[in-house]
């Protein structure tokens, strides 16, 4: 059986990405270790923790066998870079090459096979998720583990916007940023069925109290995921994408897994 690491920017991330994956993975044997770079709060306050605390709950759900915090704290997204709260520094602002320590430190004492990972864009273009890609792939390259990234379909997130922005849920700006989502289809390598982890992955959803109860764009998606019937929510979200430097396809563990480093 292998050890996977799966590399995220911020709690919740890990479910709408890879819950499935994690899911699936974890019912067959494999040992699934949860990384967030992030702690998932802006600030620090009253709550802080609350979202970590939520990770752990959804990872519980998914199977996974641990879950750990990079020690990073939220970057953002808009376009001003906050100053850092007291005690930690923002993802986006911390020194490359310690996280990338940090990461290749975790892979090397769980004895990783693979990491997953994301793509180039961070999926969106969070400058959080392009710091993950960046980490993930430095620290792939410094230990030798295999890395994963997970993306989606950039052709399949434009066909959706077109109807949103007919009925005056988008802009047009938003739609025109949006054709740099996710990656091509041509360079994914891995489609992974997960119509029979739906189940998990959305009460692993909902398991993020405090995105679901917000009042933001995300926390809105959120809410509208968690009230589909489960046949619904399990066509949208039945099917999580893959790139793999190089181009390798096939299964995301094989019975040719590599051996540990």
């Amino acid at each position: 059986m292998a050890t996977v690491v799966a590399f995220h920017a911020h709690p919740d991330d890990e479910v709408l990405l890879t819950g499935g994956t994690i899911a699936r993975l974890a019912a067959a044997g494999h040992r699934v270790v949860l990384v967030v770079a992030c702690d998932g709060d802006m600030w620090a306050g009253p709550y802080r923790g609350r979202r970590l605390a939520e990770l752990r709950a959804s990872a519980a759900i998914l199977g996974a066998a641990k879950t750990v915090h990079l020690g990073y704290a939220d970057s953002g997204h808009g376009p001003v870079l906050f100053a850092d709260p007291p005690g930690r520094t923002r993802f986006a602002r911390a020194d490359i090459e310690e996280a990338t320590e940090r990461l290749a430190a975790l892979l090397m004492e769980e004895h990783a096979d693979l990491l997953l990972s994301y793509d180039p864009n961070g999926g969106y273009g969070h400058r959080d998720h392009v710091r993950v890609h960046a980490v993930g792939a430095r620290a792939a390259a410094l230990t030798g583990v295999r890395v994963v990234e997970a993306t989606v379909p950039r052709e399949l997130v434009v066909r959706f916007a077109r109807p949103l922005l007919l009925l005056r849920l988008l802009t047009r700006h938003r739609v025109d940023e949006m054709r740099g989502y996710g990656m091509p289809w041509s360079v994914i390598t891995h489609r992974v069925d997960v119509r029979r982890q739906a189940a998990q992955k959305r009460a692993a959803l909902a398991a993020h109290r405090t995105q679901v109860s917000g009042t933001g764009r995300a926390a809105r998606l959120f809410r509208v995921l968690l009230k589909l019937p489960l046949p619904v929510f399990r066509i949208i979200c039945g099917t999580e994408w893959f790139a793999e430097p190089g181009g390798r396809t096939g299964g995301l563990v094989t019975r040719d897994q590599p051996a540990r480093p």
